[in-house]
């Protein structure tokens, strides 16, 4: 990177450092959205499906962890029934209806459609699954946007190393090309990976995802090598084979947060973090060399050598796979929900075990007690952190398309969730200011469309527009007031914080 650059990228770092960290909103106009700005809602087939084992389904990492350590998980919950929307998509496609979404995210289960985790067996029954779901969308004018690999990995491929083995990449580039194959006719928004942070960083690293490992310093950045290899092989098939004739686009969703620097001292350290957190993932791709950071590859191999190794725990990219991941990605999927302020001084020197993830950063990072805080206890509610991130990604990576795959707020139990309300509200507005700076976003995506599998959380943290009744054999699923400021907000195409829904009935507009 040519120093004016960098000098130009920590001047948007340093902007608003410290008295005007809180962005004053006096405006409460309307505010409309841009000429074809898209809406839609999010899910993943772990989180929504249930039907674990049904019509042939085998087991992913996910089944294999609450099977067999159920309380790792927060209520010793798994998502064996989950929603229920293997048998009840219909009632789901009727909830997007009633929302008026201009599109749905959801992901395919890898184990559902190839039992084997290869494709010697194509599983007849979870392929007409999907096309069930997509072809009642469709029926209805929505737009179903597929995510391929939303942290279900086979468990047999698990056992052979999972993301960590080089051969993944083939493993899911036959994958993705039997999803291009059997649903490329119909759907034109694809992403290839959902949050590879988490997928490594959590999976690999701190063990607190599945596969649940915790070889930190290490198997994170060798799934990281690995997968975006296979991000990018994904993608080039598609470019190859599908492309020309089904007129579709690509991309990936990386999850981002706003790393702020405490004080002007901390400005490099804060940019480094970001190289670190979600720059290893984003820079491959959307920058003009290609290839991890150069921060990365500097310090690893620096703090590799002073630790005894013979050579850099990073993995290196080949010539041709920096070429082949560079440009990858149509879009910039971006899901973001908080922030965080980050600090480096004596006393974050070796506080961290080594070797490690956040030893490499060498830095540590805190929230303030007075942002507002959801249900789950990293989510604060920082809008300006999202204004700040939009402009960053505008500077860093020569203002690429963002989508914004996944924003939202976790509350406990009740219809009445004005926490949530005021989270969208803050945010889209915040999202708005960036747009105003130039930023070129496309579409927003609130995170759930309805309560779901929160992981780690289980059942404790929901994030659904509809309220899941999880006591009931039915899965009743009841809107929130939340659900009707969004429809509001989609119907009139603007963002209004003086609406007051009625919150007596939720019904379908006409059309969808």
């Amino acid at each position: 990177m040519g120093k004016l650059k960098l000098v130009l990228i920590i001047s948007v770092l340093l902007n608003l450092v410290e008295g005007s960290r809180i962005i004053n909103k006096t405006r409460r106009d309307p505010r409309p959205f841009p000429k074809g700005f898209l809406f839609g809602t999010s899910t993943a087939a772990y989180q929504i499906e249930g039907g674990w084992d049904a019509d042939g389904k085998s087991e992913s990492v996910w089944d294999h962890l609450t099977h067999n350590n159920p309380c790792r998980i927060k209520d010793c919950s798994n998502g064996d029934i989950a929603d229920d929307s293997y048998h009840l998509y219909k009632r789901d496609v009727e909830m997007m209806r009633e929302l008026g979404l201009d599109f749905y995210r959801f992901s395919l289960s890898w184990t559902r459609i190839l039992p084997t985790s290869f494709p010697d067996k194509i599983n007849e029954a979870g392929i007409q699954y999907y096309n069930n779901l997509i072809d009642e969308m469709l029926k209805y004018n929505i737009e179903p946007m597929i995510t391929l690999y939303h942290w279900d990995l086979p468990q047999k491929l698990q056992e052979m190393g999972g993301w960590t083995n080089p051969h993944v990449v083939d493993w899911f580039a036959d994958y993705a090309r039997i999803a291009f194959e059997h649903f490329g006719d119909r759907v034109k928004y694809w992403i290839t990976i959902n949050e590879p942070r988490e997928v490594c960083y959590q999976g690999y690293g701190s063990a607190t995802n599945a596969p649940a490992i915790s070889i930190t310093g290490y198997a994170e950045y060798l799934c990281a090598k690995n997968l975006l290899v296979a991000h990018a092989k994904a993608y080039r098939i598609y470019d190859k084979e599908f492309r020309e004739k089904y007129d579709g686009t690509v991309g990936i969703s990386l999850s981002a947060g706003w790393i702020e620097p405490e004080a002007e001292k901390d400005t490099q350290a804060a940019f480094d973090a970001i190289q670190f957190e979600w720059g290893q993932y984003a820079h491959p791709i959307f920058s003009e060399t290609g290839d991890f950071p150069p921060i990365m590859k500097e310090r690893i191999a620096a703090k590799s050598a002073e630790q005894g190794f013979y050579r850099s725990r990073l993995p290196e990219f080949t010539s041709d796979e920096i070429e082949m991941i560079r440009g990858s990605s149509d879009f910039f999927g971006l899901n973001h929900y908080s922030s965080s302020i980050l600090y480096k001084n004596e006393s974050t020197a070796g506080i961290f075990e080594q070797p490690s993830f956040y030893d490499d950063i060498g830095a540590a990072s805190y929230q303030l007690d007075e942002w507002p805080v959801a249900a789950s206890s990293w989510l604060k509610q920082v809008p300006w952190g999202f204004y700040k991130l939009l402009v960053f990604i505008k500077e860093q990576y020569n203002n690429p398309t963002v989508m914004i795959t996944e924003n939202g707020f976790s509350t406990s139990t009740g219809l009445q969730d004005d926490a949530r309300i005021n989270y969208y509200r803050e945010y889209l507005d915040a999202m708005l200011d960036a747009i105003d700076e130039g930023c070129n976003v496309s579409g927003y995506t609130a995170w759930s469309l309805m309560d779901n599998f929160e992981w780690m959380a289980g059942y404790t943290e929901l994030f659904g527009l509809y309220e899941v009744d999880y006591n009931s054999p039915e899965r009743t699923r009841m809107p929130r007031k939340s659900a009707f400021v969004y429809k509001e907000i989609i119907r009139s195409r603007q963002l209004d914080y003086h609406y007051e829904p009625n919150t007596n009935e939720m019904t379908i507009d006409e059309g969808k």
